[in-house]
């Protein structure tokens, strides 16, 4: 029986507990993802911030009602992805372009999500935009022990610019030892190539990160999450990060990027002006990668997907097959983000 084939029958016999049982063994799943939840303010004004220049902070109307129908939208998709193999959210997901701890706290407290008791790892970064990076995550699956938040030195013409923490959160999923950096790197804003040197300079601030968990444990598994405002074959994920697209070139200390191959095939989370993009990726260090050993006894990742169901797409007009977003030219549109979500499955062999 070949590796694929063995793969694909031990994921069928999952079943809604999040367990599956073939030949005697019995399989755990969980799932891992990340969403740009695009600019998910409340209605306060914050004068430390420069949250008025926010879509909702924009309308001239019915504030309220927005933001709790945004919360609405969003934690019923955070609530869907994944649940048709784990029958439930996903275990831990990283989230950008939130203002507060207070919008997180509404999101998880939501009818959707509520029962799943999500706990949150959140600092407020110093983007002047004033939007922030975070960790959700099921207290029953994951238990932080450590948690960091690390701030890019990038420079333009000798002056500092401030965007947004890269958050390291280290704990045990299901008494496993992982560390995942949430990442929502500096945007194309000026054109790709003049921004490029500010990106490149966020994925070396990663690599000290990942440096600094690897001086612990060399053999670390660490999943590096995020919005990067590049795509996989851009220089800032291929050249700093080195991270490589083919599980066959993988090596001890390289990174593995599932969504290379995707966005080769012409996959995307969000569309500009035409054209695809796939920003939004999940990469993991090596001890997450089955290299064919078929060895299920530690945590391994299954597979990387996007979350990109119709639901979420713009059905028709001059958005058709873009993500459906929730605020355009001043207005709310009432959709969901600019970006899909993407997700990964970890399985592996429970032990008797």
């Amino acid at each position: 029986m070949s590796k694929k084939t063995l793969l694909i029958l031990l994921f069928s016999a999952l079943f809604t507990t999040g367990f599956s049982q073939k030949n005697g063994k019995k399989y755990s799943i969980r799932t891992i993802a990340f969403y740009n939840v695009e600019n998910l303010f409340d209605t306060i004004n914050d004068v430390t911030k420069n949250d008025e220049a926010s879509p909702i902070m924009e309308l001239k109307l019915n504030k309220s009602k927005v933001y709790w129908d945004k919360i609405d939208k969003l934690s019923s998709t955070i609530a869907k992805i994944g649940l048709d193999k784990t029958n439930t959210s996903p275990a831990i997901i990283g989230v950008s372009e939130v203002e507060n701890v207070k919008v997180l706290e509404d999101l998880i407290a939501s009818k959707h999500l509520a029962k799943n008791e999500y706990g949150i790892i959140h600092y407020d970064s110093p983007d002047k935009r004033g939007i922030d990076v975070a960790l959700l995550y099921q207290k029953k699956y994951f238990n932080p022990i450590y948690h960091e938040a690390f701030h890019p030195k990038i420079y333009k013409e000798n002056r500092r610019i401030f965007t947004r923490d890269q958050l390291l959160v280290s704990g045990y999923l299901d008494g496993e030892l992982i560390h995942l950096i949430v990442n929502h790197w500096p945007s194309r804003r000026g054109g790709e190539a003049a921004s490029r040197p500010y990106r490149e300079k966020a994925a070396y601030q990663n690599t000290q990160i990942i440096e600094k968990i690897r001086a612990q444990d060399a053999n670390a598994k660490i999943l590096i999450m995020g919005d990067f405002n590049d795509d996989p074959t851009n220089s800032s994920i291929k050249k700093v990060l080195q991270a490589k697209g083919k599980k066959s070139e993988i090596n001890k200390r390289d990174l593995y990027n599932p969504y290379e191959d995707m966005f080769r095939r012409g996959f995307n989370t969000l569309k500009y002006r035409g054209k695809i993009n796939l920003f939004d990726m999940i990469l993991i260090s090596s001890p997450l990668l089955d290299n064919g050993e078929k060895d299920f006894s530690s945590y391994k990742m299954f597979k990387a997907m996007i979350f990109n169901k119709r639901f979420l797409t713009n059905k028709k007009g001059k958005y058709k097959g873009y993500p459906f977003r929730s605020f355009s030219n001043g207005r709310y549109t009432g959709g969901y983000s600019d970006h899909y979500p993407v997700y990964m499955y970890l399985i592996k062999e429970n032990k008797k």
